[in-house]
């Protein structure tokens, strides 16, 4: 089941925000207060998430490139979305930009890099690598988190990780 809502208007104002904290010189960083990371922008959709990790010890130098060209990293904060959810989430293209995402489950929230897409299994809308999924699993025992809410953030320079 999916469910969608948010606003334009504070989506404009998250983008807003986050300008102005560029421009100032700031760290993006101080934008991720929780009453800005609670108005991401664009319509949550509410899945389930489960963990890849495609690296296979001498198959690719430093494992292999994701949907956005990066090499697949387990050790940064990052995620593929649903390949039918490319859109919503900017398009993660080759060479572009990584999107933005954040991840809300089990009482805790984390902005990812949306910088991989594909064919989850059904009733999943995101592949948390595995510095994510420890996040949320530490013992990495549950292998799929039902109830998980993710929500678009607008703009490119955010910094992944938890936020308080």
């Amino acid at each position: 089941m999916m469910l969608f809502g948010s606003s334009a208007a504070v989506c404009g104002a998250v983008v807003a925000l986050a300008i102005f904290g560029r421009a100032a010189g700031s760290e993006i960083n101080a934008v991720h207060s929780s009453a800005v990371v609670n108005a991401a922008c664009g319509d949550a959709i509410v899945g389930a998430a489960s963990m890849y990790d495609p690296f296979k010890p001498g198959k690719e130098e430093g494992g292999p490139s994701t949907a956005s060209g990066e090499r697949y990293d387990r050790s940064v904060w990052a995620a593929a979305i649903k390949t039918s959810l490319r859109r919503k989430f900017g398009g993660v293209q080759f060479g572009a930009r990584p999107k933005y995402a954040l991840v809300e489950a089990v009482g805790k929230k984390v902005i990812v890099k949306i910088n991989d897409v594909g064919p989850l299994r059904p009733g999943r809308i995101i592949d948390l690598n595995e510095r994510t999924m420890r996040y949320f699993d530490p013992s990495l025992e549950l292998g799929v988190i039902r109830d998980v809410k993710v929500s678009p953030l607008a703009g490119d320079y955010w910094s992944p990780g938890p936020v308080g």
